[in-house]
């Protein structure tokens, strides 16, 4: 009847109630269920709600998402994302504008080492694809001689060419 997920909360559970040195009494009391129940749960004859599991995290004083990973709730790249956003948000040290530029760029620093989903690097792939063709389709336009310092055209308005780095190119020749 019960699953191997469910088994391996269940041990989990135990050993960190006996790491935190309580019986099952006092962790079913502090966390707001039945002594049976939790028994069950330790077992590997029960899988609890995520509400049960937020409960019995609280008592013990571990992550909740610790225990989703453990019931298979929740993946453990998932769990460790959340983590370090909770991390984030709950820093008294920083005010609110200083969080959301960290996250924005702990999230620029995922993508950029591929942890996000397929989805998302497609789609900033087409987004780089997009670019590289509009730089090309600018330059080609340009023939890379006269013409005005219009949004299409990558010449400056020194008369010479820049490219979109901003490094210096070759000045065009007559």
């Amino acid at each position: 009847m019960a699953s191997l997920n469910v088994g391996n909360l269940g041990e989990y559970l135990r050993e960190q109630r006996r790491n935190a040195q309580l019986s099952l009494r006092q962790l079913a009391d502090a966390a707001g269920v039945s002594n049976p129940y939790l028994s069950q749960i330790e077992r590997g004859l029960r899988k609890p709600s995520a509400d049960i599991l937020q409960q019995l995290a609280k008592a013990l004083r571990i992550s909740a998402e610790t225990l989703y990973v453990q019931a298979g709730m929740l993946d453990e790249r998932e769990r460790e994302e959340l983590e370090t956003r909770a991390v984030i948000l709950a820093d008294p040290s920083i005010n609110e504008r200083q969080k959301q530029v960290l996250l924005q760029i702990y999230e620029s620093f995922r993508k950029e080492n591929a942890l996000d989903t397929e989805s998302t690097e497609s789609t900033e792939r087409a987004g780089d694809t997009e670019a590289a063709v509009t730089a090309v389709t600018a330059e080609r336009d340009t023939g890379g001689a006269g013409g005005d310092s219009g949004p299409g055209n990558l010449r400056g308005s020194s008369g010479g060419s820049s490219t979109t780095d901003g490094s210096a190119a070759t000045p065009p020749s007559n």
